[in-house]
């Protein structure tokens, strides 16, 4: 997809410039950092669509870097890279407001393909519509905000994806594994664990309580499903 700006953050030189070429070469816009600050400075100059985030960088690493996009920007696309054996490092930074993550070594048209799927769900179908609604939680379909009771709800755009995934098959029983080939693509090698974190955040986000959830109801040894109103 053309125009897209994505900026890489990562102290390794030549990982960098080997995912610069890759990614330039696919029409995105490609920005540069080699630290956490310098990763904060652009990102409020050039304010991209997605950030490649290394976890592992001097002084402010990719967490803290993370927690400080999140305050500021839920609708940026955020995917970490992390070192192979640091299962922690990919649920850290799921739970910290990462959209996906990346174990490196990786190869670049794997990131350029998620990054394109991630695009694809959150602007395909749904043109007729203007919003989708269920109990009291909206959906501007142009916007793509969310709103409970008319308040607006911060979701990161994998959180977004998640939500409208669940409305359009309310009622229905998700399996994670449902859930990971729809939101994060059926060629996605994560773990099901991934899909459990960002149900636990968008709960924490949408409920009144996420300890005793009214819209998203676990079915044990299975999945998910949204419940339909009454």
């Amino acid at each position: 997809m053309e125009g897209i700006k994505v900026l890489i953050v990562e102290d390794e030189a030549s990982i960098r410039k080997f995912v610069r070429i890759n990614l330039e070469r696919s029409k995105f816009i490609v920005f540069e950092a080699e630290s956490g600050e310098q990763a904060l400075e652009l990102f409020s100059l050039v304010k991209p669509d997605v950030v490649v985030l290394d976890v592992m960088l001097p002084k402010i690493d990719g967490f803290e870097v993370l927690r400080r996009i999140r305050e500021v920007d839920n609708n940026v696309i955020v995917i970490m890279l992390t070192a192979k054996s640091q299962d922690m490092d990919k649920i850290m930074g799921l739970e910290i407001g990462a959209d996906d993550y990346m174990v490196k070594p990786f190869n670049p048209l794997e990131l350029i393909a998620r990054i394109n799927t991630i695009f694809r769900r959150i602007n395909k179908d749904d043109n007729k519509k203007q919003e989708i609604k269920s109990h009291n939680i909206r959906v501007d379909l142009e916007s793509m905000k969310v709103f409970k009771d008319d308040k607006e709800i911060n979701l990161t755009p994998k959180e977004l994806e998640i939500l409208l995934f669940f409305i359009k098959n309310e009622g229905r029983v998700l399996s994670r594994n449902d859930i990971l080939d729809y939101v994060w693509g059926k060629n996605y090698f994560g773990e099901v664990k991934t899909v459990d974190v960002h149900v636990r955040r968008l709960r924490e986000k949408i409920e009144d309580d996420s300890s005793n959830p009214k819209y998203i109801e676990t079915v044990w040894g299975y999945g998910y499903r949204w419940r339909r109103e009454k």
